[in-house]
């Protein structure tokens, strides 16, 4: 499958558009994310399993230019820039913050009842890596419940026919 995808912000303004081509080997994906006062351009790839391998990312704003390679490695560790973030150990994805995108690999992967998360959520424009519990839970074939364990944020995700967010109400939706 290859697609190529856009959202709005909903909370302000905001634009991402995204290319991305799932297949055996996992996803692979490379977007732009526009806000008011950042540019953040981004590269992602998964496993088979759709576990997060890498995401390298590049902000640009007025307080300059900043550089992130997060890696998971197979013994479940992650390294931000080659420095370790045991924070984040034991977790399979990456959680893009603002982005719809990442919602999709625990989405994709969730059957038919609620699973708790890890993420390794990166903080945007500033590109802080930090701990995010999260739960999936499923609604429909077409709907998942995101909940942020960490603060009780929840949302019902619409999403496509291939898992994909349509609608993550409060932050974006698909144009």
């Amino acid at each position: 499958m290859r697609r190529f995808i856009s959202w709005r912000g909903l909370d302000e303004w905001r634009a991402e558009a995204c290319a991305l081509e799932l297949s055996d080997e996992g996803l692979r994906a490379e977007g732009v994310q526009v806000g008011r006062a950042y540019r953040l351009d981004y590269e992602l790839t998964t496993d088979p399993e759709l576990t997060t391998e890498r995401l390298e990312l590049i902000a640009r704003g007025a307080g300059g230019q900043r550089t992130l390679s997060l890696v998971r490695h197979a013994d479940g560790s992650w390294s931000a820039n080659g420095r370790v973030e045991d924070d984040v150990h034991g977790a399979l994805d990456c959680d893009l913050g603002l982005s719809p995108l990442t919602n999709f690999m625990p989405a994709r992967r969730l059957g038919t009842e609620p699973r708790d998360h890890v993420m390794a959520w990166i903080s945007v424009p500033d590109l802080a890596v930090l701990r995010s519990a999260q739960r999936y839970e499923p609604v429909d074939q077409r709907t998942v419940r995101y909940v942020g364990l960490d603060d009780g944020f929840t949302a019902e995700l619409e999403l496509d026919e291939d898992g994909l967010v349509v609608r993550y109400p409060g932050l974006a939706e698909r144009v």
